[in-house]
């Protein structure tokens, strides 16, 4: 058993039990948490940190592309590392390097250092979010692997949603340095828990060699990619050389990528877990459904902040609140994912989501904070109904050994779905809204009476021209985001057919793993 162990790279991790497991369950948990939380809590502290180090904005935000373009180099290598180091190994030395990491962040006193740091930060985090999942599924008895993967599925979906309620609330209150700070307690107790807890449990590791090709292959077309998209919008896309030169980099390294690792004898990522159809269709539908929905967390605080007055603490909550009945939700979603085919829970789902993108077209620039938190407050029990059996479906559908790997390029491909999201719909909402400006006002054949009216009744000519320039520029933009919810809709009536695609599991999924 020990030499067919060591030749898949399966690991003799026993499920624990009784207090163990839940405080296993625990931290590993919030070591996904503070993850995934980086990768938006500094999102609102931009203006704070370009401040205190004295450079531009625009330059300050590299502190989020860094972290950003390093956390996608390392998920997919996940696979690799688990199999050559042991995956607690790995998930407990990256829990505690993410500590002394967010330190160094904190430390920071120029932008060059925070940069640095932050890329080490991304490094150390990549590998805490898929061995999360598959430390989880590893620590629960086969029986309750549906509260393994709801533990993770809420700790992946609150995390970027409380980010800039506590970036906000942090920077205006204590300092940007406190964003990084409040990592280092839970992560170093995270880490030296979890040593506590695993002493004993003997992990058989594959001594493979190191792809060096690959690896370099890889870390030049997704670093290209990931700062295409992050730096596109500020460059006007194509029409800039650098990115045009990183697209172009970008494809042709994905292109060798594929081309290596598909011939290597032993190479970094493993590709053949795309051989399974079911991976597939579900992996597809994991990322086009959270690019979809984390196009939805970034557009409504930017339009809640531009358009509607809210400040970024407000904005903050008024996008929080949908994690109060994903939470409440999830335990029994998770029972319905036990007894039910998860295809049709996914779908359902995912169309739920649609119907609230459809419901928020019928936003207008007068409504009250209830009437905006309504929809946004159904979005949790729908949310959770997609999230825990497409992450379930994910790891069912490869073989036990298979799942290091399938975890990582999943969450690859969830964290390309989510950054190419970001960027079109930042990008659309922007020409969306000079677009509409400019048919508003061709539109307005009685603008200059307008004005007259205005100017007579005391006005400055000055003051009536800014005041109609504000509302056709208010009513553009609010016409921009119902177009942006058009197309956030239309995404996700997509993803909820292509979980079809996957094979109809026979029963419930296994999310153990087991087959």
């Amino acid at each position: 058993m020990a030499d067919a162990a060591a030749e898949s790279g399966v690991t003799a991790v026993q499920p624990l039990t009784g207090g163990k497991l839940i405080l296993a369950a625990i931290l590993i948990g919030m070591g996904n948490f503070l993850v995934v939380l980086d990768t938006t809590i500094a999102n609102v502290s931009i203006p704070h940190i370009a401040g205190s180090l004295g450079v531009s904005v625009s330059e300050a935000t590299w502190v989020i592309t860094s972290y950003a373009v390093a956390e996608a180099i390392t998920v997919p290598l996940t696979g690799w590392l688990s199999r050559r180091f042991g995956g607690q190994r790995v998930f407990i030395t990256s829990y505690l390097l993410f500590g002394i990491l967010s330190l160094l962040c904190g430390l920071s006193s120029t932008l060059g250092m925070l940069i640095g740091a932050r890329v080490l930060l991304g490094l150390a985090g990549g590998t805490i979010i898929p061995l999360s999942m598959t430390l989880l599924l590893r620590i629960f008895p086969p029986e309750k692997a549906s509260v393994a993967m709801i533990i993770w599925a809420m700790t992946t979906t609150v995390a970027p949603i409380a980010g800039p309620i506590l970036g906000g609330t942090i920077s205006d209150n204590v300092g940007w340095e406190w964003i990084f700070f409040i990592n280092v307690p839970v992560a170093m107790a995270g880490g030296i828990g979890l040593l506590y807890l695993f002493r004993g449990q003997i992990e058989e590791i594959v001594k493979a060699r190191i792809d060096v090709i690959g690896l370099i292959l890889m870390i030049i077309w997704v670093g290209a990619l990931q700062i295409m998209l992050d730096e596109g919008r500020n460059h006007d896309w194509f029409a800039a050389n650098e990115i045009r030169a990183l697209a172009i980099i970008a494809a042709i390294g994905f292109v060798a990528f594929l081309i290596w690792e598909l011939t290597e004898r032993h190479p970094i990522v493993n590709l053949r877990v795309f051989r399974h159809r079911g991976f597939v269709a579900a992996s597809l539908t994991y990322s086009v459904a959270f690019g979809a929905f984390f196009a939805t967390v970034v557009l409504i605080p930017l339009w809640l902040q531009q358009n509607m007055g809210y400040t970024a603490t407000w904005a903050g909550y008024a996008t929080g609140i949908m994690g109060i009945l994903a939470v409440l939700s999830s335990p029994v979603i998770g029972q319905f994912a036990e007894k039910m085919d998860a295809r049709l829970i996914v779908s359902v789902g995912i169309l739920g989501l649609g119907l609230i993108s459809v419901w928020r077209m019928g936003f207008t620039p007068d409504m009250t904070f209830a009437q905006m938190a309504w929809p946004m407050l159904a979005t949790g029990p729908f949310l959770m109904m997609f999230f825990i059996p497409v992450t379930g479906l994910c790891m069912a559908t490869v073989d036990p050994d298979e799942q290091a790997d399938a975890a990582g390029i999943s969450n690859f491909m969830r964290t390309v779905g989510g950054a190419f999201a970001a960027s079109l719909v930042q990008t659309g909402w922007g020409g969306a809204a000079r677009e509409n400006q400019t048919e508003l006002a061709g539109a307005m054949s009685q603008g200059q009476a307008t004005l007259d009216a205005m100017t007579a009744q005391g006005m400055s000519h000055g003051s009536a021209t800014a005041m109609l320039t504000g509302m056709v520029e208010s009513q553009s933009t609010m016409l921009a985001t119902l177009n942006m919810f058009a197309a956030i809709a239309i995404c996700f009536a997509f993803a909820a057919a292509i979980i079809w695609f996957a094979p109809k599991p026979k029963g419930p999924i296994d999310m153990s793993g087991g087959h």
